[in-house]
């Protein structure tokens, strides 16, 4: 199949069969896809979709994001995970706004060169918003192009990553590029899946070359597999008589850089020389249920207890620790697993207390 043909299949089906209503394919613009595709790096359509509105209805413009509080991007993240793509998105925003004069660059170098923006997703933003002819690789497309190919090799190879990149450019067209952009991450997600391909739908089955050889699913080929690292850690939610709980704010790099989480100790005798950091006396403590969380690189057993306490010296959390009003919280950035132990704390304090 040359281009000129793959892509008339690809545009051909996607004129019957692509998604057309999605929320960031309204009114669209450079800002706008951007966004959308932050979010959907590493993260499904169907997630993304309540994101995205909550997002534009506080931000609306790069402008709006630009002048907003870290706290508050961070906040509308929370439970997307892989917060540096949030930071990320911030600090780009400051950059349009003052270095382009709020308006997107008109290349696909350009746009790579801003924060959290690489080569893929600037192909998408230059070629959906802007109708430049620039290809893409994301995961949807890679996961095509390796089949249509039958190419063997990990997609996180560098070498197999340069033949996919090499495919994408070539098959590209020149004409009704943010369709065929659209069209091809729609391939991926609704036909060319993981698992069970819809082979039998495919506009390229004919020419599709893993389909030929009867072995579809095996392309691309997965990631070597390692065993997880596994991590343990004491999360002390230290509640004062109000039911508040006390919240530190992370380092802005490394993990959960800039979010407000538990202060962690290794044991229950460290919690001692923590409180009198804040004026404290320790009273009852409980065990909350053990929770995991996952990572990429290693999974996290977090080990909860709530802890009952008394203010013996008028010092007020400040700077970079806050009292966490459980009945009015406020908007914040909070890692996942603690939004959780948060809501348990609310659960198990008694109602005089949590309110």
């Amino acid at each position: 199949m040359t281009t000129h043909t793959f892509a008339d299949a690809v545009l051909a089906w996607y004129d019957q069969h692509g998604r057309k209503d999605l929320p960031w394919q309204q009114d669209i613009s450079p800002y706008r896809v951007w966004v959308s595709e932050i979010m959907l790096q590493q993260t499904q359509v169907a997630t993304v979709l309540g994101y995205f509105e909550r997002f534009m209805q506080a931000l609306p413009s790069v402008q709006a994001l630009a002048a907003a509080h870290e706290d508050e991007v961070l906040h509308l993240w929370t439970g997307l995970g892989y917060y540096s793509r949030a930071r990320n998105l911030h600090k780009t925003a400051q950059i349009i706004v003052t270095q382009h004069a709020g308006e997107f660059p008109r290349s696909v170098e350009q746009l790579a060169e801003l924060p959290g923006i690489g080569r893929s997703t600037a192909g998408a933003i230059a070629s959906l918003s802007m109708g430049l002819r620039a290809a893409i690789l994301d995961g949807n497309v890679k996961r095509v192009l390796a089949r249509y190919a039958a190419l063997p090799g990990y997609p996180g190879e560098s070498a197999v990553a340069r033949q996919l990149w090499a495919l994408a450019e070539q098959l590209t067209p020149t004409q009704r590029v943010n369709h065929y952009t659209q069209a091809m991450m729609d391939l991926g997600a609704t036909l060319c899946t993981r698992s069970k391909p819809s082979c039998l739908l495919c506009p390229l089955r004919d020419s599709c070359r893993a389909h030929q050889l009867g072995c579809p699913s095996a392309y691309p080929e997965p990631k070597p597999r390692r065993q997880l690292p596994q991590r343990q850690t004491l999360m002390a939610l230290l509640s004062n008589p109000q039911g508040d709980i006390l919240l530190y704010r992370r380092p802005s790099s490394g993990l959960w850089g800039g979010l407000w989480s538990l202060p962690e100790v290794s044991t229950l005798a460290h919690l001692e020389s923590l409180a009198s950091q804040h004026g404290l006396q320790l009273g009852a403590r409980q065990a909350l249920p053990t929770l995991s969380h996952t990572f990429s690189h290693f999974q996290l057993h977090i080990e909860p207890w709530l802890v009952h306490c008394q203010q013996v010296a008028p010092r007020m959390a400040e700077g970079d620790w806050l009292w966490y009003n459980l009945a009015s919280p406020p908007r914040l950035g909070l890692a996942a697993p603690v939004k959780t132990l948060l809501k348990r704390a609310a659960h198990a304090l008694p109602e005089g207390e949590s309110r």
